[in-house]
């Protein structure tokens, strides 16, 4: 990208690595300059890492409106709608490449300090350590646009990539890093310029041989012989698999690098209907045995869809109970739901979000659905109730509809990991057990099988919840989720087709029964298969990856098209979403779903030949639903 990389972001970044770090007021102006400390290549990757946490500005871009969105870990109207804003595209990528640009300068000072020799014991480590994190940032950058330049963010002109390239050199990169890493040293900088490991090099290593892990997999549609080969060469060495080898970066309040990336009040943070889906039923546990039996009062039997509000509600969408409103608690969920979603109305739970503290919509539970002319048809107390509801346009519903989309009515995220006392993890114990089973799964050799593994992966997810307890009981069910998934690895019986359930038509009162279907994902399988052992296997990683990696989870859609995302809403057209419409709307298709980000403006216009071979190895044209060339394309 020339001159708008390589000179101009070269010297931002060398002067925000000096002037962050208050210890940096000795150094000489020359970054390559030699002082008593020796420890700029420190400095540059604290920056890297510090930066890549994400201020509010950037994390609520990219973070936010971005990554949960496409994830459908949150319901918001973006790129699930084909709609990408290029202001947020550009502050992301301009801070993405500030990150890549630090952690660059401090690898060619590295260099320069090893091959003259000026060096201390540590400094082939931190270099190590360097492109190990270089990697991740690369990988980020990468799962968002495609194509990226290589050699980009040093003092040459960067020529752009394939992904296919970009990936190989990944790989290549982990693998010669963490063969030199030496885990056995001692000596090391001052670890608090190591937010993750505090420069714990064994930890380290574990972390690239877990990153390897990752990326070799993403290839293990495209290219299975090199996923194949790679995963297994990573797998044979140690990897993350306790929580305290997680890679994880301590979170705070206010307003800087380490605030929690979805801190801003504004931002709803709702449960999404995907990941509801997933929840119900999921597991057998039941709701009172989860959070107590003050709450039988509110539980439903375990065969009723709800209210029928098919005038208010979509019910232009595959989602499987749409037009339903759930008046109620389930009968039994996935214990982790409680766990991450405050219940509306349950203001005595500890971790109930109150936000926007400037308003009381938290505190409001009763809203009212309206008829044409505006008057109210129906006044809804949502205290205790579990609902969630697909992004797209709603249309006349929506308008009439003042309940499906506010504070007080949906369960949203809890505040823990909202005001900075979590820990953001960017690879977790799970992940690796979780990919250790898919890769048994596809046969190749493993350091374990693939249910020890599927399981593992649960039960250290359910540790971090801290559900440890019920972890045996859910590992052994066989019920059903609205996807048609169960938990138990040798339960692998297809659902029936439909199951029939008891509602009340919301408008009148009546009961009766309706066949919900379990909806057909032709993403995987023809839509045929519903409970295998990969499907399985991405529901709990999907699961365990809420709420810190909704990139990974995004990515895992893209690749396999799994687990079962429901279409938008059409009930008006999606201006720019053409695939997708009333006449196709119960259909699943690749390009129903983003794939990627499109490139900023200010690319575009910094530097046109840059833009136009990035473009070129896309192999389709700059949009939100171009696939990347790892992923699914029919």
């Amino acid at each position: 990208m020339k001159n708008y990389i390589n000179k101009t972001l070269l010297a931002v970044g060398i002067a925000a690595g000096l002037s962050s770090c208050s210890d940096f007021d000795e150094i000489n102006e020359d970054p390559f300059a030699a002082n008593e400390e020796q420890v700029q290549v420190a400095y540059f990757l604290n920056n890297a890492i510090t930066g890549a946490q994400q201020n509010p500005h950037v994390a609520e871009r990219a973070f936010v409106l971005y990554w949960k969105a496409a994830a459908r870990q949150d319901r918001t109207n973006t790129l699930p709608v084909g709609s990408a804003n290029d202001g947020w595209s550009n502050d992301y990528f301009n801070s993405v490449s500030g990150w890549l640009n630090h952690v660059n300068t401090g690898i060619d000072i590295a260099h320069k300090q090893i091959d003259e020799g000026n060096i201390k014991e540590y400094s082939e480590n931190i270099l190590q350590i360097s492109r190990i994190w270089r990697v991740y940032l690369m990988s980020e950058m990468s799962d968002n646009f495609g194509p990226i330049p290589i050699e980009a963010f040093q003092q040459v002109n960067p020529e752009f990539a394939s992904t296919k390239d970009v990936y190989y050199y990944m790989l290549a990169e982990l693998k010669d890093a963490t063969a030199k890493l030496d885990t056995e040293l001692t000596e090391k900088p001052d670890g608090g310029l190591d937010p993750a490991f505090g420069f714990d090099y064994k930890k380290w290593n574990k972390y690239g041989n877990s990153m390897r892990m990752r990326l070799a997999m993403r290839l293990s549609e495209a290219d299975p012989a090199m996923a194949k080969e790679e995963f297994e060469a990573a797998a044979s060495n140690e990897f993350i698999m306790t929580i305290d080898e997680a890679f994880a970066v301590q979170e705070k309040g206010g307003w800087d690098d380490f605030t929690a990336p979805m801190s801003r009040q504004w931002n709803a943070q709702y449960l999404s209907a995907t990941l509801n889906d997933l929840f119900i039923g999921l597991g057998g546990i039941e709701t009172t045995s989860a959070i107590g039996e003050s709450f039988a009062p509110y539980v439903k039997d375990k065969d009723y869809a709800g209210l029928l509000y098919d005038e208010h509600f979509a019910t232009k969408t595959n989602a499987p109970k749409a037009g339903f409103w759930f008046d109620g608690l389930h009968k039994e969920i996935d214990p982790r739901a409680y766990k991450a979603f405050g219940i509306p109305g349950n203001f005595e739970d500890s971790g109930f979000t109150f936000y926007p503290s400037w308003t009381s919509d938290a505190r409001n539970t009763t809203r009212a659905l309206v008829d044409d002319a505006g008057e109210v048809l129906d006044s809804i107390d949502a205290s205790f109730t579990w609902n969630a509801s697909v992004p797209g346009s709603w249309g006349e519903k929506g308008a009439k509809n003042n309940l499906y989309s506010y504070i007080g009515t949906i369960p949203r995220m809890k505040l823990p990991f909202r005001d900075g006392s979590k820990k953001r993890i960017f690879f977790a114990p799970w992940e690796s057990y979780f990919l250790v089973a898919e890769a048994a799964e596809k046969g190749w050799n493993t350091p374990m099988d693939g249910k020890t593994a599927y399981e593992e992966g649960i039960k250290a997810n359910f540790e971090y919840w801290d559900l440890s307890g019920m972890a045996n009981e859910y590992l052994s069910s066989e019920e059903y989720n609205n996807a048609g998934t169960s938990v138990s690895w040798d339960h692998t019986a297809e659902p029936p087709q439909t199951h029939k359930m008891r509602y009340k038509n919301g408008y009148t009162g009546a009961e009766s029964t309706v066949d919900i279907k379990y909806p057909n994902n032709d993403l995987y399988k023809d839509g045929q298969v519903k409970n295998d052992h990969l499907t399985k296997i991405i529901t709990q990683k999907y699961i365990a990856h809420f709420p810190y990696l909704p990139l990974e989870a995004w990515s895992d859609h893209r690749r396999l098209g799994l687990p079962f995302f429901p279409n938008p809403a059409v009930e008006n057209p999606l201006p720019d979403h053409p695939n997708l419409n009333e006449s196709n709307y119960m259909e699943v298709h690749k390009d129903f779903f983003p794939q990627r980000l499109k490139y900023p403006s200010g690319l575009r216009n910094s530097d046109s030949e840059g833009y136009q071979q990035a473009v070129n190895f896309l192999d389709g044209d700059d949009t939100v639903f171009t696939p990347l060339w790892w992923a699914q394309k029919q």
